[in-house]
């Protein structure tokens, strides 16, 4: 129930698409009496999306996400696991097709070359609400490690989960890391408060390695306008929904912590 809700609440609440419906609305009583009423909706839409598209606000939602846990020396020790999430990965025409977080994937191949005793565990099914799954994400990460020559022994894929609660639960159904087994889990580092956050939940011990940084180290250096406004409204869309992800996490007790931290 709870991942039903979260994707039609979110579908409505997300800032770009409520832009788009005020847009719409805004529309359609362009031609009604309440003409006036549209003039001020159809405003407000589009200040919205041009305040999303192309002002620091979307990086500046992103900043403390993506600063939360430092990303780690991947030398740093022996490795017993990776615990890669999904989000990054599909299929289609029988071929590997990769999100804008792609970078989960690569660096995780870099992490398997760079630790080569280490098991590499892939978390994510299917996320599809009405559209029926005939591929998992886990169909995706498996043609594209195989087909970069890991070892086929080495994989674990757990291809049930839609999200990031149930990466942790039907993970930990998988792995149990040892005491004193060093685990990383790899997912973008806008995502990985809450995902640590849910791991601790869930009782898994694991290490952050945040990738995917969309985001300056120093604020300083991404306080510009943005170039490309599609970009501008992903970040947007994603830093805000992260956050709204963390309250509902904490709320339903999914974790500890309202922002969670090292």
């Amino acid at each position: 129930m709870f991942f039903v809700l979260s994707k039609i609440i979110w579908f409505v609440v997300s800032p770009v698409n409520l832009a788009v419906l005020l847009a719409l609305a805004a529309g359609l009583l362009a031609f009604t009496r309440f003409a006036r009423t549209a003039r001020w909706l159809g405003l407000v839409a589009l200040a919205v999306l041009a305040i999303m598209a192309f002002s620091p606000l979307p990086r500046l939602i992103m900043w403390p996400l993506e600063n939360r846990f430092p990303q780690q020396d991947a030398a740093k020790g022996p490795v017993a696991g990776v615990i890669l999430l999904g989000g990054a990965i599909g299929v289609a025409r029988g071929d590997v097709v990769m999100t804008s977080a792609g970078a989960r994937m690569t660096k995780t191949v870099e992490l398997a070359r760079l630790h080569p005793q280490a098991r590499i565990v892939f978390a994510g099914g299917a996320a599809n609400l009405i559209s029926p799954v005939t591929k998992t994400e886990a169909d995706g990460a498996r043609l594209m490690f195989e087909g970069l020559g890991l070892s086929p022994q080495r994989l674990i894929f757990e291809d049930k989960s839609r999200n990031t609660r149930e990466n942790a639960l039907f993970t930990k159904a998988l792995v149990d890391p040892k005491p004193g087994e060093r685990w990383l889990l790899v997912t973008s580092a806008w995502h990985m408060p809450r995902a640590m956050g849910v791991f601790r939940k869930a009782g898994l011990a694991v290490e952050a390695f945040p990738v995917d940084y969309l985001t300056e180290e120093k604020l300083s250096e991404f306080v510009r306008v943005s170039g490309r406004a599609p970009r501008g409204l992903g970040i947007a869309d994603d830093g805000f929904k992260e956050w709204a992800g963390l309250l509902a996490y904490w709320l339903v007790g999914y974790t500890d912590a309202l922002f969670p931290g090292p």
